[in-house]
């Protein structure tokens, strides 16, 4: 027994496994909080065109000796607020615009990285090293997860009507702009704050998963946020933790668990959904044998 328990908590006796699972906690909140409203409005491509384009900036702050978090946050903003740009001045629909900006930004980056003889590895930034970071890391996304929750705890009433009707919330004088341009900064300093750990392409997953999950599994949206936030840390701790009992890479690990509730969920409910067809079928099979 003793050595079962000691096995179970082997993990919490090394500094970098605490500081990796207080890490993807702290990605995971905000990631879940955002999620739920990246998959109501829509936006999920928009996920993904930001942390790719937070590329080049890294790069460039490699390169002008800058913290990694502002060139990836200038990036983002920048790729953000050019594409809400074009929106408005084209005829070209938003997902076509949010391919041709992250796609064309990422092929810079990735021509600047090659260019670069960097003494880290920026290949960390594409696919996370959460057990590599340490505590200026950590303080720097509980930050940025203060930010957002405080964010849309003050400004998510809004931003709900503003994803369901754009046209309502103007008519009533919410600031449309506003709410739209700020969940796109809110957006990007989330993914800056979980570029480190996880790194920009898995980042995607943590920011539509545990929304999509939650989406299936309810249509109130207060339940929605709280089990998109459950799914969203439970998932991250038990990756962490599945990672390191198995051997794996922790960021993988934890977008593959999320994607198996996904499917799992998804699978249980077209289940529910045949026996409950069946069963009316039965119901008026029945009724019609009585006439």
């Amino acid at each position: 027994m003793d050595q079962i328990v000691t096995v179970l908590f082997e993990p919490f006796k090394f500094e970098f496994m605490k500081q990796a699972f207080i890490m993807v906690v702290l990605i995971a909140i905000p990631t879940a909080v955002l999620s739920c409203f990246l998959v109501l409005k829509g936006w999920s491509l928009m996920g993904d065109a930001i942390s790719h384009s937070v590329l080049p900036g890294v790069v460039l702050a490699h390169i002008l000796a800058l913290p990694y978090s502002v060139g990836a946050f200038v990036a983002g903003l920048f790729c953000a607020l050019f594409t809400g740009f074009l929106k408005e001045n084209s005829r070209v629909k938003e997902d076509t615009l949010m391919g041709v900006v992250f796609s064309g930004m990422f092929g810079l980056g990735l021509v600047l990285m090659v260019k670069v003889q960097a003494a880290v590895h920026l290949d960390h930034i594409l696919f996370g090293n959460v057990l590599g970071i340490d505590w200026r890391d950590i303080q720097e996304s509980a930050v940025i997860a203060i930010v957002v929750v405080v964010f849309m705890a003050l400004k998510g009433k809004d931003l709900l009507l503003f994803i369901f009707d754009r046209q309502h919330a103007k008519a009533i004088g919410l600031p449309v702009s506003f709410l739209h341009y700020g969940l796109l900064i809110i957006l990007s300093l989330t993914i800056v704050g979980a570029l480190k750990a996880v790194g920009m392409i898995l980042v995607v997953a943590m920011l539509i998963a545990p929304g999509a999950i939650a989406f299936l599994l309810t249509r109130s949206f207060i339940k929605m946020l709280a089990l998109s936030v459950c799914i969203g840390t439970s998932c991250a701790v038990l990756g962490m933790y599945v990672s390191f009992i198995i051997d794996s890479a922790p960021a993988p690990t934890i977008v593959l668990l999320m994607t198996l509730t996904f499917i799992t969920i998804f699978t249980h409910n077209r289940f529910k959904c045949r026996v409950k067809a069946s069963s009316i079928d039965r119901e008026a099979g029945s009724s019609e044998a009585l006439f």
